[in-house]
This record gives structure tokens, C-alpha cells and sequence, in this order.
């Protein structure tokens, strides 16, 4: 249940709201943060839905929440959080650290994501720069998102492109391309550069090979029997 409580604290201490629908997890969080002179407690909600009303009374620096929970889910509430005039900042955490579940985290407006197996220095630390508006990011999850970003970005080749490629594939010049799909042969040329420069390739070799590898080209098996 929402504990909405409202004690007196110093002005320079961060006022967390920790939001779990696992009580044994939620209640361990607070105990682990309850010595912490710096970080206050100042509310608990066991699902999404109860931690935006409890951020719309309470206003805390930073907020504490899990992904997956009932009612409303983590996702959701932080982008309920975010868009409220309360200044708090959503800091996830969890124990699911997939591409789906950090992207969604982050373009909810988290300011954070977590692993539940940080130590309790480590959550410290993450609150505390939360509370001051840095990016706090477990390492495992840092990890998995500049793997991403080095991932060469998807490329999609028209319907013509494939039909020129396939023609170079089979060996035919510009001018034979150009007489089987019924196009001039400056159009061939056109086509060919575009694919040149969407598979970062600088010749007719290289494209049909680069396209193959990324399966944009499939090619018929030339040893099967018919």
C-alpha cells in the first residue's frame, strides 16, 4: 500500500519514494537505505499507479521504481512521473536488463536503470546523482547500450535495387541489366550507386557480397538438383 508520509527533513537530505510490488524486495531497499544519513524515505507504493499520486503529494527528489508491476507498470508510471509539474527524477530498478526493457525505460524519461544486484554503495551513489539530474546506468546496461549503438543501423534496399543487384549477381553489365528490366542504362547506374552508398561499398563485387552477408540479397541455391 501507499505510505504517503510526510516527515520533517533537512533541506539537504534526498527524499526517495521506493515503489515495488514485492514487499520483501521493497522492504529490503528501505532497510538497506534507512542508515544512509543523506537519504530520507519519505513514501512506498507497491504498484505504478500509487507511486505517480504518491510523487504528485510528496513531490521526493528522486523515485525508486520497479518495471514490472501490477496496475500500472514501471514504463508507464515513469512516463506519468516525467510529465507531472513534481521535479522528480525516475530511477528503475530491476532485475530485467533486455534492449526492450532499458530502450523503453529510457525514452520514458528515466533518468536511470539499475540491476537489484548493486550493492548499497552503489545505490547510494546512483541516487545521489539521480537527485542532481546525471544519467546513472549499471554497468551491465551501459554495456548493452553501446553495443547497440555500434550495431550498423538496418538497411533497406528497393524492390528495383534487389532487381539490379540479382542482375549483377548473374554476371550481366550495365547494358544487359538495363535490356532485362527494361531501363536505361543510366538508371542502372543510378540504382547501383544507391546501393553502393546504403551498403558503404565502392564496386558490384562488394555490394552483392555486403548484401548477401546481411541477408538483403538471397540467392538461389545453384548445386541444388532440380
Amino acid at each position: 500500500m501507499a505510505d504517503p508520509t510526510t516527515p520533517s527533513v533537512p533541506a539537504d537530505r534526498i527524499r526517495v519514494i521506493v515503489v515495488d510490488d514485492h514487499t520483501v524486495m521493497r522492504a529490503g531497499v528501505v532497510a538497506l537505505l534507512a542508515s544512509e544519513p543523506s537519504i530520507d524515505i519519505v513514501g512506498e507504493a507497491d504498484n505504478g499507479a500509487q507511486a505517480v499520486d504518491l510523487v504528485a503529494d510528496l513531490a521526493p527528489d528522486v523515485a525508486l521504481v520497479d518495471l514490472r508491476m501490477p496496475v500500472l507498470d514501471g514504463v508507464a508510471a515513469t512516463e506519468r512521473i516525467v510529465a507531472g509539474p513534481a521535479p522528480t527524477r525516475v530511477l528503475i530498478l530491476t532485475t530485467y536488463d533486455t534492449d526492450v526493457e532499458i530502450e523503453r525505460a529510457v525514452e520514458a524519461g528515466a533518468i536511470g536503470y539499475l540491476l537489484k544486484d548493486t550493492t548499497r554503495e552503489q545505490l547510494v551513489d546512483a541516487i545521489r546523482s539521480a537527485a542532481h539530474g546525471e544519467t546513472v546506468l549499471a554497468p551491465k546496461v551501459a554495456q548493452r547500450l553501446v553495443a547497440r549503438m555500434r550495431r550498423p543501423a538496418p538497411v533497406a534496399l528497393t524492390g528495383r535495387e534487389l532487381d539490379v543487384l540479382n542482375a549483377v549477381a548473374d554476371g550481366l553489365s550495365n547494358a544487359d541489366i538495363g535490356k532485362r528490366l527494361v531501363i536505361g542504362e543510366a538508371t542502372v547506374k543510378t540504382h547501383l550507386l544507391r546501393v553502393f552508398s546504403k551498403l558503404d561499398v565502392n564496386d558490384r563485387t562488394h555490394a552483392v557480397v555486403v548484401a548477401m552477408e546481411r541477408g538483403l540479397l538471397v540467392r538461389p541455391d545453384r548445386d541444388a538438383s532440380a
